[in-house]
């Protein structure tokens, strides 16, 4: 009989927070980007995703973008940083509680983010998930292009990912849960059998409520 997967949104989910969003304002208060035109960039992009109407592909450069212009050794250190300052302060309170009672149950735990592996590698391996589902970030010699090398893990798209990764793996979607917050996740909310709404948006809490998912809060 195969594990059961436990499948997690990381952004306004595991973390009270937005991590692509916090990264944005991390590089801004650092003066590492320009502040004011990164900044209003930035927040523009995640009203379009708060909406429903992100352009992943666009976002996911831009929040690239300025990674070509460092080595990995510094980027790890401007990460450390970020991880200090505006991750851990933003992990959910009740997160590592429900992250435990998954692995006492024997469950596989996976995020699944739309958010770009370099910034989510680190949080994963933090709360100890040792499977990472994300939007791919490309690197070459050893250094981000500011490209992606992948389609995003978006929307439907975190369906084809998870598929792939299943596939790799010889897991199934069988008794599988998923948790988010978000109405970007109704379509892998929808085909897991135990669909797990965590502090959600208006739409996603609304769809929940019409199709008695449960609805739960980790703050």
């Amino acid at each position: 009989m195969q594990q059961r997967l436990a499948l997690f949104d990381l952004d306004n989910t595991l973390l009270a927070g937005d991590s692509d969003h916090g990264w944005g304002e991390f590089m801004v208060s650092q003066g590492l980007v320009d502040g004011a035109d990164y900044g209003a960039k930035n927040d523009s992009f995640y009203q379009d995703y708060v909406a429903g109407k992100l352009n992943m592909s666009a976002y996911a450069e831009f929040v690239l973008a300025p990674l070509t212009q460092y080595r990995a050794a510094e980027l790890e250190s401007i990460h450390q940083q970020f991880m200090q300052t505006i991750v851990i302060p933003m992990i959910a309170p009740k997160t590592q509680a429900l992250l435990q009672q998954h692995r006492n149950a024997g469950d596989v735990l996976v995020i699944v983010t739309a958010t770009n592996d370099f910034i989510t590698a680190p949080i994963a391996a933090y709360l100890d998930i040792p499977h990472l589902i994300a939007t791919p970030a490309e690197l070459l010699n050893g250094r981000y292009t500011g490209r992606l090398s992948g389609p995003p893990c978006f929307q439907a798209g975190k369906i084809d990912k998870l598929n792939a990764w299943m596939a790799h793996h010889d897991y199934t979607i069988e008794g599988a849960y998923f948790y988010s917050d978000s109405h970007n996740d109704i379509p892998l909310l929808s085909l897991v059998d135990q669909p797990m709404v965590v502090d959600p948006d208006a739409k996603l809490e609304a769809h929940a409520v019409a199709h008695a998912w449960p609805i739960m809060s980790l703050r």
